[in-house]
């Protein structure tokens, strides 16, 4: 039986990867500081233990206290626009805590190690984007992510270390924290809508991205180490049509079976057309078949109604608070 270690099992996408784990028959090992995930997430059969990949002395004496055949890196901080205000944090997060990691992979002998990066390496002005462009990431949030990419690359060539890397897109589904206002528009607008506020669109709506649902995504990360040919490659995971912002309050506002209304706000800085090609992925897995957007957003409502709504909560940890967007400040971090 192989042992795995899933990062950020407590939150959305870590805890669904880690069922698929299990469904491989995989041991798992989960871990979480619980900043932005919940308990309530982590599978039961996961073997569960709280602490922060940016400690090191804590990583350091998980490693030694079980081996793993697998690291599945998905523990970060993945607020995209907010990281300009909070770059230290952002770096900390989302980059040091990945060395840790892969230190101690390097270390104890690890046989693949699977990141969850984004498809915030690349940058505006290049869609469909594909893994052959040169990324040019315009936030501190992509740069995190591709120094990642970078740093397993130099790993490997010196070290050894296999890694398969997954740029996935806009996932949204069950489990994700709605309470999180500077992340994840579904559950931003389904929150809204639940406690009868209006959806607040930065700008006029017409920015458009792919959304992914978690089951064409954790599926496809959790097998990547049983596909040798994958290894020291990067992959395009997620949806392939994109849809509008204001496309998509009128399906969640549908779904929740309430009127839409939508508030616009200032425009913020962010990359206008966001969308991938996945061909790459397709020559190398056996992709599931995707869930529309529609059928999508029906399953997390149904989840989101039986979980209620929940109050926002903010970051109080901002560093540079020069050109915040007004609806991002004050308030206490969760």
């Amino acid at each position: 039986m192989k042992r795995v270690l899933v990062t950020g099992v407590a939150g959305f996408m870590g805890s669904h990867v880690a069922d698929e784990c299990l469904k491989q028959g995989f041991k798992v090992v989960g871990v979480d500081d619980l900043s932005g995930g919940f308990k309530e997430n982590v599978p039961s059969a996961v073997d569960f233990r709280q602490g922060s990949v940016t400690d090191y002395a804590w990583v350091a004496r998980l490693f030694e206290e079980a081996s793993f055949d697998y690291v599945y890196h998905l523990a970060a901080y993945a607020a995209e626009g907010l990281s300009h205000f909070i770059r230290r944090y952002n770096y900390e997060t989302n980059l040091i805590g990945s060395v840790n990691l892969i230190n101690q992979s390097v270390l104890h002998g690890v046989k693949c190690f699977i990141f969850t990066s984004s498809i915030a390496v690349y940058g505006a002005g290049q869609t469909p984007m594909s893994e052959e462009m040169d990324p040019k990431p315009e936030d501190p949030y992509g740069v995190s992510k591709y120094a990642v990419e970078l740093d397993l690359k130099a790993a490997h060539e010196m070290f050894g270390l296999p890694f398969v890397v997954f740029r996935p897109h806009n996932v949204y589904g069950e489990r994700q924290n709605i309470a999180d206002r500077y992340r994840n528009v579904i559950g931003i607008f389904m929150n809204q809508a639940m406690s009868g506020k209006p959806m607040t669109v930065f700008g006029d709506g017409l920015q458009t991205r792919a959304f992914s649902h978690i089951l064409d995504v954790a599926p496809v990360i959790a097998r990547a180490p049983l596909c040798p040919g994958a290894y020291q490659q990067v992959f395009n995971v997620g949806a392939d049509k994109p849809y509008s912002v204001l496309e998509l309050a009128q399906e969640v506002a549908r779904a929740l079976g309430v009127k839409p209304d939508i508030r616009h706000l200032e425009p913020r800085k962010e990359v206008v057309h966001a969308f991938a090609s996945h061909e790459k992925a397709k020559r190398f897995f056996d992709l599931p078949a995707p869930l529309t957007l529609r059928e999508g957003i029906e399953r997390m409502a149904a989840w989101a109604r039986n979980h209620g709504p929940m109050t926002p909560v903010t970051f109080d940890e901002i560093e540079v608070p020069l050109n915040l967007p007004p609806s991002w400040a004050g308030g206490t971090k969760n």
